[in-house]
């Protein structure tokens, strides 16, 4: 029936991640729904690569995300870079509720000032 089904459109949607400034860990996100598609990097960026830490609820008790293997998600980031996450989507699919962080959970690297990550996510 015309009109009834959803557009390709209407199941992109974008979110923005916040790290504060002297911080490493952005606000809580929650993709309720929605997969991780394309992650977009400020134009200025402290150099780090991003690693994710999820929870079961809002609010709740966030753990490091490892994949199966026992390795840190880690995705190579830079500023001004557009980064597609297919290679990471099978930890991160199932995730509802993300922080990402800069750098990893060794070696967190601190942000001088604050910098928003847009991802662009799909239902």
């Amino acid at each position: 029936m015309p009109g009834t089904e959803a557009s390709y459109a209407d199941q992109i949607d974008t979110i923005t991640a916040t790290i504060a400034i002297s911080t490493s860990v952005s606000n809580e996100i929650d993709l309720s729904n929605h997969r991780m598609m394309t992650i977009f990097m400020p134009a200025a960026w402290d150099a780090a690569n991003l690693t994710f830490q999820v929870a079961t609820a809002p609010g709740g008790t966030y753990q490091d995300l490892y994949d199966d293997g026992g390795t840190e998600v880690n995705v190579v980031a830079a500023a001004s870079r557009a980064i597609g996450v297919d290679l990471h989507a099978g930890p991160l699919a199932s995730a509802r509720f993300i922080k990402i962080r800069s750098g990893t959970t060794a070696t967190p690297v601190t942000q001088t000032a604050a910098r928003s990550i847009v991802l662009v996510i799909k239902r």
